[in-house]
């Protein structure tokens, strides 16, 4: 008798004991949601599959959705509906929506508390990108900018020199006119000199770059600023890439085929993007590329591109998923991504490691990324912020499309978007 109530005794000490554990020590599923076409899908698996090994107690599912567009609705319903992953992706430009409806974990205590992380680890240009109301929300991931992808097999086969260090736009320029060509004679432009999406974060740059400004107060905006004389000027050299000079494909161009799978296939010379398009051009890029600093005008500007790892409000396993994102913002976790091509690590340590700065991985220009970081700039954090880009890029591009003039679409982009800056 004494011997079964002592076994009965243990069994509710063990249970007790159990149920006052900390998540992350009886461990569970969490689930991991991420954007991106199979090669950055690849990038992340090798991250969890190696938080695998190290934490075998915690099993993380992998949620991908392939595009951009959807996975932002997909966020913002699962966010809404109280039903997100446990681990999410998110955009610096996206966050303050979640952020301001409380759906997001502040994690500002986590780090001070994390043996593995501090903040001082981190370039500040990517923590203070990811802070809302003075509270860090979210884990950033990556330091990355926009950058000039070229094809140096096109460049040698026009004569054309690369790109280098402090080259101007009307350097750019005319690589780009020379490297558009219609190779068969037959009045059909067959390869195009560069490739832009008509956006706001595209064209931010540019204006930062003659000393305008996209809101009248980056602190506490209250409209865009598009209009005024210097952000005309940068919108006109802009749009003109398109509608006067003709070295970017046109609407029914990038219909058939969009920009970065022209540059992927070898039709387009120069191509905008942020470091995320490394691993699908080490897979797919059949021809030698490498990147280059943007073509600058009045003054040096980047403009920022960064991801972090936030945790939702409404995660059921909490600590759990801060063992995740801490091991995978850890030296170790973003020494994986980096290897992969996918990131700039936001890890000062690791950017400057041989994981991110190998010579024998393209790019073999990585450094570049390293050398922006103290030009660039990130947009306003905003809980429209989303809404405000959308509206803004709509007119932009019906000036880049030749659909209308610059100074109409500028100026009602600034109208557009202006409601948005006042609804919270």
């Amino acid at each position: 008798m004494k011997a079964r109530f002592l076994v009965f005794v243990i069994g509710i000490v063990s249970i007790i004991i159990s149920a006052c554990q900390p998540a992350s020590l009886k461990g569970g599923n969490i689930s991991f949601m991420v954007f991106g076409d199979p090669a950055e899908l690849a990038a992340y698996q090798n991250l969890v599959d190696s938080f695998s090994q190290s934490h075998p107690e915690i099993q993380v599912e992998v949620i991908q959705v392939p595009g951009q567009s959807d996975y932002r609705k997909r966020l913002a319903a699962d966010l809404t509906a109280g039903d997100p992953a446990d681990v999410l992706l998110i955009n610096y430009r996206r966050f303050a929506a979640f952020a301001n409806i409380g759906a997001l974990e502040p994690l500002g205590a986590y780090l001070e508390k994390s043996s593995l992380i501090k903040e001082v680890d981190f370039y500040p240009e990517a923590i203070n990108a990811f802070k809302w109301q003075d509270e860090l929300m979210c884990i950033p991931q990556n330091i990355s900018s926009l950058v000039v992808y070229y094809n140096k097999d096109m460049f040698d086969g026009a004569g054309v020199p690369y790109p280098v260090d402090g080259w101007t736009w009307d350097e750019f320029l005319s690589a780009a006119q020379s490297l558009t060509q219609d190779v068969d004679n037959d009045g059909v432009t067959d390869q195009f000199g560069a490739g832009l999406e008509p956006s706001l974060i595209r064209l931010a740059p540019f204006v930062w770059q003659v000393n305008g400004e996209i809101v009248d107060d980056e602190s506490n905006p209250s409209t865009l600023t598009l209009d005024l004389p210097e952000d005309l000027v940068a919108a006109e050299f802009f749009v003109s890439l398109q509608t006067v000079h003709h070295v970017v494909p046109n609407a029914d161009e990038e219909a058939s085929e969009d920009s970065e799978s022209r540059f992927i296939n070898g039709r387009l010379a120069m191509f905008f993007n942020s470091r995320r398009g490394v691993p699908t051009y080490r897979e797919s890029a059949q021809f030698d590329w490498d990147v280059a600093a943007l073509p600058q005008k009045d003054r040096p500007a980047g403009i920022l591109h960064a991801d972090a790892y936030c945790l939702p409000s409404a995660s059921e396993n909490k600590p759990a998923a801060w063992t995740f994102i801490e091991y995978a913002n850890s030296p170790e976790g973003q020494t994986i991504i980096a290897e992969t091509g996918r990131t700039v690590p936001s890890l000062i340590a690791v950017a400057n490691s041989p994981a991110f700065l190998d010579p024998n991985a393209k790019p073999a220009n990585s450094k570049v990324f390293l050398d922006i970081i103290p030009f660039i700039r990130a947009l306003p954090i905003h809980p429209n912020w989303a809404e405000i880009e959308e509206s803004a890029g709509a007119e932009l591009a019906r000036a880049f499309y030749g659909q209308a003039s610059v100074n109409d679409t500028m100026l009602r982009a600034v109208q557009r978007s202006r409601e948005y800056f006042f609804e919270k």
